[in-house]
């Protein structure tokens, strides 16, 4: 791999960080970004990140046994998560982990997003489920999350935020946005009326022809037969 291209990602995890730090998606010291190097490498924003202040030769450089291969920064505390999925699902390029406030509402009511909007189909990939409760910064709340994930690009994590994922960074950028988005006019709508009326699954076919060609990045073993 050379320097110049690794060079390349760490600027790209920056600016990844800083538009979900500038989106108001995640705060200072919260969430984290990671991309994808090769089948056996990642980079990953350090642990309690200011992002703006935030450069590329603070990013930290693992491989997916979770060893760091970077020298004087901490890689964020919830990277075992990010390498349990990692390992899970070689098409994934890049994941980011929120705190955004409207899908953290839902966390701590341990609720999932049902399929209210198109789009919703296309870039996440329907239903979005909320994980078991697990410890923090643990190889359990990877495992949670995977089994939360199924084939979307998201899960909500129970009392705790989000995990979304993509086949590159400005793919997770985007689903990042989406699923907050969606989280907030689920919320709004519940202050509105007691029921939210969901996609009819007749109207689905389109859409996740839509997300299987261009969005997905679930493992082949879980491909509908």
């Amino acid at each position: 791999m050379s320097s110049d291209r690794i060079e390349r990602l760490r600027k790209d995890v920056v600016r990844g960080a800083q538009k979900i730090y500038a989106k108001g998606i995640n705060e200072d010291g919260e969430g984290n970004t990671s991309v994808r190097i090769n089948k056996n490498e990642i980079l990953v924003t350090p642990s309690s990140t200011n992002y703006d202040q935030l450069t590329p030769e603070k990013i930290v450089h693992l491989d997916l046994d979770g060893n760091v291969l970077s020298t004087g920064v901490i890689p964020s505390t919830e990277v075992k998560m990010h390498l349990g999925v990692y390992r899970d699902r070689s098409k994934v390029g890049s994941i980011i982990h929120t705190h955004s406030p409207y899908v953290t509402m839902l966390s701590v009511l341990r609720k999932g997003l049902p399929i209210m909007m198109e789009q919703q189909i296309t870039f996440l990939g329907g239903e979005i489920r909320c994980t078991d409760i697990t410890k923090a910064h643990t190889d359990e709340m990877g495992t949670s999350a995977i089994e939360a994930l199924g084939i979307k690009n998201a899960a909500i994590l129970a009392n705790h935020g989000a995990i979304i994922c993509g086949k590159s960074l400005d793919h997770t950028v985007r689903f990042a946005v989406i699923l907050e988005k969606l989280a907030k006019i689920y919320w709004g709508a519940l202050q509105v009326g007691e029921t939210v009326f969901t996609i009819p699954e007749e109207n689905f076919e389109e859409h996740e022809k839509l997300f299987n060609a261009l969005f997905a990045c679930y493992p082949r073993r879980l491909k509908k037969k």
